[in-house]
């Protein structure tokens, strides 16, 4: 069994994955703005403002999983937004390394979240793989910048990205903001609603983090995308079936979303395939394979 410190712990995925840890008799440390002790699992503090954290925080550690980051659709797309977006997952992941040069900590490996939109926020028939370049726009920026940071690990330990798509889970995240209007009768595609929207059960990420932590051949960038890849239009029109509600209304007109939530839309309005075949390679399998199947073992546990 491993200690194992994950940063942004008490998140959607932090949590999931800390239960799944603990269930497997691993020993958890979060590191998160409040130090404290809940349910087992101490939390050590660390300011990425001041550049400090709590003294111990990495004696033993074997592995680090990086999920600390400001919410990428959480707010408008301002300069000081976009600055906070790169800066709150930039900043975070050298600060350990600074604090793991220090100290002499040496883990096994980094294991830390990136962005499936790493390829900018598009819309094509490319299907995009792990050797494809960064986009140019700013949600490229954004993933290339938080990827080159945690790249700074490479010098002391395996790395490990996984670049993920939405993730589904039964309860908060995309699939309870996907749902709610369609549950009042008024869901609708956004935009074209041709735009494809990579998706991924939770249950799977988790899986797939436990994976990355295990399998000691696994190193650089996976798309953690489900197999069955769906544009936005089937997507609403599946959460409908799934629900036994109408899908029936006219498409959100793009421009409202842009004047709503400006440079923030694209992710929304735009997105292209890609591919998991890397992920695959490595023996892995989704257990959740097709969204009809994962919104009705998602659906059933609420």
């Amino acid at each position: 069994m491993a200690n194992i410190l994950i940063t942004g712990g008490s998140g959607l995925i932090g949590s999931a994955l800390t239960t799944a840890l603990l269930g497997k008799g691993h020993t958890v440390r979060h590191l998160g703005r409040r130090a404290g002790v809940r349910n087992g699992v101490r939390t050590y503090a660390w300011d990425l403002a001041q550049g400090t954290m709590e003294e111990g925080v990495l004696h033993g550690i074997e592995h680090i999983v990086h999920l600390a980051g400001a919410g990428i659709a959480d707010a408008r797309w301002t300069t000081a937004r976009v600055q906070e977006l790169i800066g709150s997952r930039t900043t975070s992941a050298l600060l350990l390394l600074g604090a793991a040069e220090r100290t002499g900590c040496h883990p096994l490996s980094f294991v830390s979240a990136a962005g499936i939109n790493y390829y900018g926020a598009v819309t094509s028939d490319k299907v995009y793989s792990e050797d494809d370049p960064p986009g140019n726009d700013t949600i490229g920026r954004i993933s290339r910048e938080w990827e080159e940071a945690v790249d700074a690990w490479t010098s002391r330990c395996r790395v490990v990205k996984l670049r993920t798509s939405v993730v589904l889970s039964p309860r908060g995240g995309a699939l309870a903001k996907l749902a709610a209007p369609v549950r009042w009768g008024l869901g609708a595609p956004l935009g074209t609603g041709r735009q494809w929207m990579p998706w991924v059960h939770l249950d799977d990420l988790i899986r797939a983090y436990q994976l990355a932590i295990d399998n000691t051949a696994m190193q650089g960038a996976y798309n953690m995308i489900a197999d069955q890849q769906v544009t936005n239009a089937e997507m609403m029109r599946t959460v409908a079936k799934v629900l036994g509600k109408p899908f029936f209304l006219p498409p959100v007109p793009g421009f409202l979303l842009r004047l709503a939530l400006g440079e923030l839309s694209s992710i929304l309005l735009e997105g292209s395939r890609a591919s998991n075949a890397r992920l695959l390679r490595t023996g892995f399998t989704f257990q959740h394979p097709t969204l009809e199947g994962a919104l009705r073992d998602l659906f059933s546990r609420r």
